[in-house]
């Protein structure tokens, strides 16, 4: 399929979707109106994206428990990998029924009604007396949180032009790296004053309020007509099966699952052992990734519709922030003589490159159908985090830990290997450029 050019992007609500396979075609459906509001557009982008804030903050928050539960529980890094894993396990399995959810109830009641279940996992994280039940509510609060990116994306995809989806895409992505931010600094200041598990129980009863601002504060678009059941599983097949959603997988999950599985868990390990940081200076630099990977969404969004312009596809623009993200990883484990901030500010601003086939895989898929393939790449993505998480664990306890520190040798192992594995997958990517 080729490109859809910047001419053709600048379209209303009413407008075509670019050309399709036949079958992706007979299942699309003409998408209604919304209504004629601003108000209701930008309410929409802002209840959704706070959302995503909420999940976002869900994924790093271990990163800040992590000590706390080093010395109550006595976990090793296997295990704390594997814990704080559970949350990716939980909302990658979800991923595939949440997206049949999302195409035939709609973003608003389908992220509503799963964050209840968030509430709950929350209260049996911060009741847990061990491993069993930690890891429970780690499960039970991904799978809550499950929807909230695809909802996301699928409810401004239906609100606003499909040319505007890359920039809109990073200002959720933006406004959701707040969590980043704020599990940094933020988060070790709170466990000053109280413990980890007060906090999960606040994060409960923030997951109740957004799912109550969800339901009474969106309006919906109307729905033409509902798929049967039949017809949105042959439907996802199709996606599943698609070299379309295939070409842009593999950088993507790396990419994302990657970037993380290191910034939820592994990344002040990283700077205390190889870099030699203390917590605070830790916890400092922790905040910049996150509020880099903010600048970079929104940046990245608006600098690809700019780019479109000039006739460089976003899938082309994709590829090349996915393969910057190679490149700071290496230079990180050079140790090469530059400032710390300028580095890991990089490494958030490349990190969140991925975000972009988001936007890709919009256009090549019938907006029935959207719901699908976004929680289909979710599903690869989070797959990976679970995976890398307990992985880099793994690998790091090969190696003797001296009061919980471990060898630079065994971080610089891993991270090779990481790199390793992008650099294969961007040249699948980038053989792809010419299909469209």
């Amino acid at each position: 399929m080729n490109p859809t050019t910047a001419a053709s992007e600048a379209i209303s609500h009413s407008s075509h979707r670019p050309a399709m396979d036949t079958a992706a075609a007979a299942n699309t459906t003409k998408r209604p109106q919304p209504p004629a509001s601003a108000n209701a557009r930008w309410r929409v982008l802002a209840v959704f994206s706070l959302g995503f804030l909420v999940s976002y903050i869900f994924r790093g928050v271990n990163l800040g428990f992590a000590p706390h539960l080093v010395r109550e529980l006595g976990l090793t890094a296997g295990d704390l990998g594997l814990l704080t894993s559970f949350y990716f396990l939980g909302f990658a399995c979800a991923q595939l029924p949440a997206g049949l959810l999302l195409d035939r109830f709609g973003p608003r009641r389908t992220e509503a009604a799963l964050l209840l279940l968030a509430v709950a996992g929350s209260l049996v994280f911060a009741s847990a007396p061990g491993m069993v039940g930690l890891a429970a509510g780690r499960m039970m609060i991904g799978i809550g949180v499950s929807v909230c990116l695809g909802a996301a994306i699928q409810a401004l995809s239906m609100w606003f032009p499909l040319s505007r989806m890359p920039l809109l895409n990073g200002v959720v992505m933006a406004i959701g790296g707040l969590g980043a931010v704020v599990v940094g600094t933020p988060l070790a200041w709170l466990l000053s004053w109280t413990d980890w598990r007060t906090l999960s129980a606040a994060m409960g009863g923030v997951s109740l309020a957004m799912a109550v601002l969800l339901w009474f504060g969106v309006p919906d678009v109307p729905r033409a007509g509902r798929e049967s059941l039949v017809e949105q599983l042959r439907g996802t097949r199709e996606i599943l099966g698609s070299e379309r959603f295939w070409r842009v997988v593999p950088l993507t999950l790396l990419n994302q699952g990657i970037f993380l599985a290191v910034q939820t868990l592994w990344v002040t390990t990283f700077m205390r052992d190889v870099q030699g940081l203390a917590a605070a200076d830790s916890a400092s630099y922790v905040s910049v990734i996150g509020m880099a990977m903010m600048a970079g969404c929104v940046g990245a969004g608006w600098a690809a519709r700019h780019l479109e312009r000039a006739g460089i596809s976003l899938y082309a623009f994709a590829g090349f922030g996915m393969m910057g993200f190679i490149a700071i990883q290496v230079l990180l484990m050079l140790r090469v003589p530059v400032p710390l901030a300028v580095l890991w500010a990089a490494y958030g601003v490349f990190g969140s490159s991925g975000i972009l086939t988001y936007a890709v895989l919009a256009r090549r898929f019938a907006d029935a159908m959207i719901g699908r393939a976004t929680t289909a790449l979710t599903l690869t993505v989070f797959l990976a985090t679970f995976a890398f998480q307990i992985g880099i664990g793994f690998v790091l306890d090969f190696w003797p830990a001296n009061d919980g520190h471990y060898p630079m040798a065994a971080h610089l192992t891993v991270w090779t290997g990481l790199v390793v594995l992008q650099g294969l997958a961007a040249v699948w990517y980038m053989l792809g450029r010419n299909r469209g």
